[in-house]
């Protein structure tokens, strides 16, 4: 996995770090995938809005109190320009507690091009009610 400093030359490289970066529990990995400005945004299941570096910083400290979580992106959905990347995804959240059930999270990751490569923007998840939904076909827009 590159540094947390390189230069991501896709999306896609993005996110493989990001998610990385959570089952590590490396918050300083995590917060260097964040575009510089300040109105970045991430919402949690069930969690209020977080805006600013700060407020996300705090809440992926409290999560990682408790160790890394094991998240699989799967299902990945894509539409892409130049500049910006939204990637609609099923999270796979693998537990490994006395109850080894998977829980399955609804999430939209979006990514713009900076100076800084492929950088984060706005990360919202929400949990799948029942099952996860059956694979669909993948589908990439290029403008």
């Amino acid at each position: 996995m590159p540094e947390p400093s390189s230069l991501f030359q896709t999306p896609a490289e993005t996110e493989a770090a990001f998610y990385d970066a959570i089952r590590r529990a490396d918050i300083e990995a995590v917060m260097s995938l964040w575009a510089d400005e300040e109105d970045i945004v991430c919402i949690h299941p069930g969690a209020p809005r977080l805006v600013g570096h700060g407020a996300i910083r705090a809440a992926f400290e409290q999560i990682f109190e408790q160790g890394g979580v094991d998240i699989s992106p799967v299902q990945v959905q894509v539409v892409q320009n130049v500049m910006t990347s939204v990637h609609n995804i099923i999270e796979e959240v693998h537990r490994t507690s006395a109850t080894p059930q998977d829980i399955h999270i609804l999430a939209t990751n979006v990514y713009m091009n900076t100076h800084r490569g492929w950088r984060l923007v706005a990360h919202h998840a929400s949990v799948v009610p029942g099952e996860a939904p059956a694979d669909v076909p993948v589908a990439t827009l290029l403008h």
